[in-house]
């Protein structure tokens, strides 16, 4: 009983690891948001970006971002191997890092950058190349070949 329930309180604390679905985390930059802030991205306006969340948000006007850069960050499931199976170090974790450098209304030059959740990658980088005419800059040749297949 208590493997159990430590496997479910472990199960969910690895499931807070990564943002999935709509969310999108702020992980740091010049905005006024606590870094590591989960919250969404609106792309809905058009010419806007906002990141929305409880603790702030920060609005991009997509015709001043200057880049767009896209990387991304492997790991292996090293806690949840000790912890359940060792057979979890075969597989990755990949974190998915959208930078983005952008001029704000006061002529500041600002960034952010955000973790996207695997399956909106191409939506919302597709949505801000439009949007703002900028083609979007790779991290490394690795994070290319993952965007393009």
């Amino acid at each position: 009983m208590t493997r159990i329930l430590f496997l479910a309180v472990l199960t969910a604390s690895l499931s807070l690891a990564a943002v999935r679905g709509d969310e999108v985390m702020y992980v740091g930059g010049t905005a006024q948001v606590p870094e590591k802030t989960e919250g969404l991205l609106d792309l809905s306006k058009d010419g806007l970006a906002i990141f929305n969340s409880k603790k702030g948000s920060i609005e991009i006007p997509c015709a001043r971002i200057e880049s767009i850069e896209y990387g991304q960050k492997v790991g292996r499931r090293v806690g949840a191997a000790v912890a359940v199976s060792p057979v979890l170090l075969l597989s990755k974790k990949r974190k998915h890092f959208l930078t983005l450098t952008y001029v704000d209304g006061a002529g500041a030059k600002q960034s952010a950058v955000f973790e996207l959740a695997k399956g909106s990658v191409r939506s919302v980088i597709g949505t801000l190349e439009t949007r703002s005419g900028k083609k979007v800059e790779f991290e490394s040749e690795e994070a290319k070949k993952n965007y393009e297949n």
